[in-house]
């Protein structure tokens, strides 16, 4: 039997998006644009694995949840699993590898792998949401948009911290149904509390870069944007939409590769950085704070800067590609493979 997950959280997302409308009429261009953004996931014309992605969470088995910790590092949802439910849901989030950002388990009890599925992603999340937590302003009640938030791991903190709305976008075809299968075993565990949408979920997941998006929608209290400003050939051109995300007075956590430099330093690599083809700039975090407050932001701070270790970024059981231990020199790991520092990443708090 085919369960109904997607349906249901889409519909949520419309209900959120038109509930707020009423308070912000800008979000009526987010609603208008919806059907199109959320059509276009789903077509194998323009992702020829998405029947397959959409069937295996339709797939997922219903379990009895007792629980889910949305603060704990590995996001746990508590339930009981017979033999029959954890081979069926093991085959079918193993037909959404890789599993990248994480991690997950999916019944058992928190800090009880073996009688749950443990979803060991190739990035330690939790330890970049270790960092950047304590830095962050009260999230209780906040609007959030979490850009290019991979499988929603970060998104579903936020939640678990507090915020009353938050809002994953990434164009990831196989990101969005990830999020899809955690929702379908969280279900209505991040629901408002409160009576007059009681029931109504917090998390969602709009499938769009950043770029499609109405400009200057000025909707979200916080807006983070952690891993993709290295991405964008143009930098100063997403600090300037994500500001245009931001209320006045918003706050910005910005998190990105980074160099040892001064203010002019930065670094655009010749042809592959780690052996990825899509970063563009490296700058130091001088070079950053000054980006930052020449796109307009004000009382920018520098609250983290880690090498990124191969313990936090690595192949497992659901990531069984290259990771970060074959992108570096083998000779010397504080350099990658063309001879460029080994990544090393720093977060930024800013205010509209």
């Amino acid at each position: 039997m085919l369960n109904d997950t997607i349906i249901n959280a889409e519909r949520e997302l419309y209900l959120t998006l038109l509930e707020l409308a009423q308070q912000q009429p800008i979000a009526y261009e987010w609603l208008k644009q919806l059907p199109t953004w959320l059509n276009a996931i789903k077509d194998k014309a323009n992702y020829a694995h998405a029947p397959a992605y959409q069937a295996s969470v339709a797939r997922l088995p219903n379990l009895t949840v007792n629980n889910v910790d949305l603060n704990s590092n590995t996001l746990t949802i508590e339930a009981d699993l017979n033999e029959s439910q954890r081979k069926q849901t093991t085959a079918l989030l193993k037909q959404l590898m890789p599993w990248r950002k994480g991690p997950f388990q999916i019944g058992g009890q928190i800090g009880d792998d073996e009688s749950g599925i443990k979803i060991d992603t190739e990035w330690h999340s939790d330890w970049k949401w270790k960092r950047v937590a304590p830095h962050l302003s009260r999230l209780d009640g906040r609007r959030v948009l979490d850009v290019g938030g991979g499988s929603g791991y970060h998104g579903w903190r936020m939640a678990g911290a507090g915020a009353d709305t938050v809002i994953i976008i990434d164009p990831s075809c196989l990101f969005y149904h990830q999020f899809m299968a955690i929702r379908h075993f969280v279900g209505a565990a991040d629901a408002h509390a409160h009576t007059h949408d009681r029931g109504r979920y917090r998390t969602h997941y709009i499938p769009v870069p950043l770029e499609a998006l109405p400009e200057h929608s000025q909707l979200f209290d916080t807006v983070f944007s952690m891993g993709v400003l290295y991405h964008r050939q143009s930098p100063f051109e997403h600090l300037q939409q994500l500001r245009g995300q931001l209320v006045k007075g918003g706050e910005l956590v910005l998190e990105t590769l980074v160099i040892e430099g001064d203010a002019n330093t930065v670094l655009v690599p010749h042809d592959r950085y780690a052996q990825m083809n899509n970063v563009y700039f490296l700058p130091s975090v001088a070079a950053l704070i000054g980006w930052l407050e020449k796109a307009g932001f004000s009382e920018v701070r520098c609250v983290d800067v880690a090498v990124t270790s191969t313990e936090e970024q690595r192949k497992t059981e659901w990531m069984t590609y290259h990771s970060l231990a074959d992108f570096l020199d083998p000779d010397d790991s504080t350099k990658t493979m063309e001879g460029y520092p080994a990544p090393m990443r720093a977060t930024l708090i800013a205010k509209k």
